[in-house]
């Protein structure tokens, strides 16, 4: 098991980042823990709200040198979390995704590896895969990348950067691939917090086509469980899926939203499909539970207990859609559907 200090945590004030912080405060209270996050429209300090005055806050840019030297000097470890990640959002304006996953990936490694940095843990997605849709099977690490969405593309440029430096520079890097992520702090344009809080709010609820495009729903808390088991046990320049084994359709998810919120399925309302949309990606976790790791989360308590932590924090989330970047996106896109 690998022993750090000091640990930066890139995009900590993001929704799977912030969860990762507040796991490894509780795992881990002997790190020094820093946070270095832009605050674009996804990162929020009150993410943070519980943890801040136990960790180090740096507001930056992973593209800025200057603002990752800032943050990394002294670090031992780099769990990088940060990312453009809204697949629709990717679709009207790629640029921000290549900018931030890729370049601002590349100037995280040339830190790590000016800094001396023990171990690089680079957070990635499922969908470098691409659809595995009319099969069965599930993807595994050794499988060929086949993304379909500049968000996807973005990320697996990123990946061959990573494996570039362990081998080019010997650092010590290792990858994680998670499947479609939910839970409390996450920004309401991804699938379940926007229908949850559309629900709460008397809207109604935009499914894709009709309905039947799969994912493998994992709960953040496990998720950033997996990802601290590879930071400390995963084999130097591999790579491992952390998925939760629980694939579920679009219009199940909008229906068991509702049922938990005591409304009716006449609030679906089917919607134009997104471009290219893949309709499954799934992936075998084996590698990640060899390491010790297991989910604890069912999809249906997972979900259960993501529905009430949105019923009980009506302030965090109308303060997210209040704002610019939500009101324009959903707008702008969904008006095209």
């Amino acid at each position: 098991m690998a022993n750090f200090k000091r640990v930066l945590v890139t995009g900590g004030a993001g929704f799977i980042g912030s969860n990762y912080v507040r796991l490894a405060r509780n795992r881990h209270p002997e790190w020094e823990i820093v946070v270095l996050d832009k605050l674009t429209y996804a990162g929020n300090p009150e993410n943070l709200e519980a943890v801040r005055d136990r960790i180090t806050f740096v507001h930056g840019d992973i593209a800025n040198p200057d603002d990752v030297t800032r943050a990394m000097d002294g670090c031992d470890a780099v769990v990088n979390f940060a990312a453009e990640s809204h697949v629709d959002r990717s679709l009207m304006d790629s640029r921000p995704f290549i900018k931030t996953n890729v370049e601002g990936t590349l100037v995280l490694l040339e830190g790590a590896r000016r800094f001396g940095v023990k171990r690089f843990l680079h957070v990635s997605t499922d969908e470098v895969y691409g659809d595995v849709f009319g099969t069965e099977r599930l993807s595994v690490e050794a499988d060929r990348f086949a993304p379909r969405s500049p968000y996807a593309a973005s990320k697996a440029a990123a990946e061959h950067l990573v494996h570039s430096y362990g081998i080019s520079h010997s650092l010590d890097v290792v990858i994680t691939r998670g499947s479609n992520t939910y839970g409390p702090f996450q920004y309401p344009e991804k699938i379940i917090p926007l229908f949850i809080t559309n629900v709460l709010e008397g809207k109604a609820l935009p499914v894709y086509g009709k309905g039947t495009a799969v994912r493998d729903y994992m709960h953040a808390e496990d998720h950033c469980g997996g990802i601290d088991r590879v930071l400390h046990y995963g084999k130097t320049g591999e790579a491992y899926n952390v998925g939760a084994r629980m694939e579920v359709p679009g219009l199940e998810v909008a229906q068991r939203i509702l049922k938990l919120l005591g409304k009716s399925d006449d609030m679906i309302q089917y919607v134009a499909d997104r471009p290219g949309h893949d309709y499954r990606y799934a992936v075998d976790p084996s590698k990640t539970e060899a390491l010790g790791w297991e989910r604890q989360w069912t999809w249906e308590d997972g979900l259960a207990q993501t529905v009430h932590w949105y019923v009980e924090n009506e302030g965090w989330w109308r303060r997210v859609k209040e704002k610019r970047h939500f009101q324009e996106h959903e707008a702008t896109w969904y008006a095209k559907r």
